[in-house]
């Protein structure tokens, strides 16, 4: 079997541009209405919008290989980094690590994609290990690198990368690609385009020992935000993630022929659907705003307390509605003085209850706004 980078054209991709050009201005123009939405927020739901998003794609970026981090210290570590904390909370390297790669991918997303910088990230998402024996720079090993499943006796090759000696030219001719295509390139491609081809070109040629994956991610992060020209909080990991089966699927699809419509045309619906779950993070910080408002100088220091701890969850909410004893954890509160709350909240509009005595459970009251997934037609359109 012969993979992509074993094709004669390899790598001059080629697919179906026409197929796209209502999903590249679909993307650009919700983009547009997600910033002009977040101008709206005041400076403390900024932050917040922020935290939540590189957080969560921090998080799921991570699950998406099998790895489960903690959110709490995600977020305490973005939030240091960023200079929005000031806690002392200790942070294991796993969640430093990728904290400290999505606040370099946001800040730094109009610097030049380089080598070095690569080696840093590829730093950043190994943190920690102790198990690797090429960690920031390219792989050496000279056995191969592959994508394997199933039972050693009986295993399935899903993907076989080039030999570790030619990966240092296969990274330089990608990251002359990826300059070439730029917006101020000498061949500039569209946003969507260009981030789907330089995810799949760079774990085409799977650089790194372990993180290919994730550093893949960034990149296409990255190439978003070039082509929006503003850093972007796309949720493209935590779309991916939902989509997993799939995202493994197109990959696999694509690996072994130069013609990509296929791969670009899964990615850049699964790329509007990540742009539409971070307006509905816009509008949950929004709606949280009215409705703090509106129950201003209306509910005791425990219930303001309670409210804006469920709150910092995010659109998700407290997993599994907020009980009385999680109430009672929050504010000290006796148990007595939990109902009195909790009953007052629900009669206030700012709590929904949901069961009956020890089984109720409590949610924010506000609207709740889901995405449907995103697919394109064999037309390009959105469907």
């Amino acid at each position: 079997m012969e993979w992509i980078w074993q094709q004669p054209d390899w790598p001059n991709f080629d697919w179906d541009k026409a197929r796209f050009a209502k999903a590249e201005e679909r993307f650009l123009i919700e983009a547009g209405v997600c910033v002009g939405a977040i101008k709206h927020l005041g400076s403390d739901d900024r932050d917040q919008l922020i935290i939540e998003a590189m957080s969560t794609e921090a998080l799921t970026t991570s699950e998406i290989e099998g790895e489960i981090l903690d959110r709490v210290s995600v977020q305490s570590s973005i939030r240091r980094q960023l200079g929005l904390g000031t806690d002392n909370q200790r942070v294991a390297s796993a969640e430093q690590g990728i904290a400290e790669m999505m606040v370099d991918v946001y800040l730094s997303f109009a610097e030049p994609l380089s080598d070095d910088r690569l080696f840093a990230w590829h730093r950043m998402v190994t943190s920690g290990r102790q198990d690797l024996k090429d960690i920031g720079c390219y792989r050496t090993d000279k056995e191969p690198m592959q994508v394997v499943s199933g039972a050693v006796y009986a295993p399935k090759v899903h993907f076989e990368a080039p030999p570790a000696s030619v990966v240092p030219a296969e990274m330089t001719r990608f990251l002359d690609w990826f300059r070439r295509t730029a917006p101020d390139g000498a061949e500039p491609l569209p946003a969507l385009t260009r981030a789907g081809i330089a995810h799949l070109y760079f774990v085409c040629i799977h650089p790194f020992e372990d993180g290919n994956g994730r550093i893949g991610r960034a990149i296409a992060e990255k190439a978003l935000a070039q082509s929006l020209g503003y850093p972007t909080l796309t949720s493209l990991a935590a779309t991916i993630l939902i989509k997993r089966k799939t995202y493994y699927k197109a990959l696999e699809a694509s690996n072994k022929q130069n013609e990509i419509t296929s791969w670009l045309s899964w990615f850049a619906g699964t790329a509007i659907e990540a742009e539409r779950r971070t307006m509905a993070l816009v509008e949950f910080l929004i709606d949280k705003t009215r409705l703090l408002d509106r129950l201003r100088d209306q509910l005791n220091g425990r219930q303001q307390k309670a409210l804006v701890r469920m709150l910092r969850e995010g659109p998700q909410g407290f997993k599994g509605g907020l009980s009385a004893s999680n109430y009672i954890t929050i504010t000290g509160a006796s148990p007595a003085t939990a109902t009195r709350d909790l009953a007052d909240l629900v009669s206030k509009g700012a709590l929904a209850r949901a069961g009956e005595r020890r089984h109720a459970r409590y949610d924010i009251a506000m609207p709740l706004r889901p995405v449907s997934p995103v697919a394109l037609d064999d037309h390009g359109e959105l469907i």
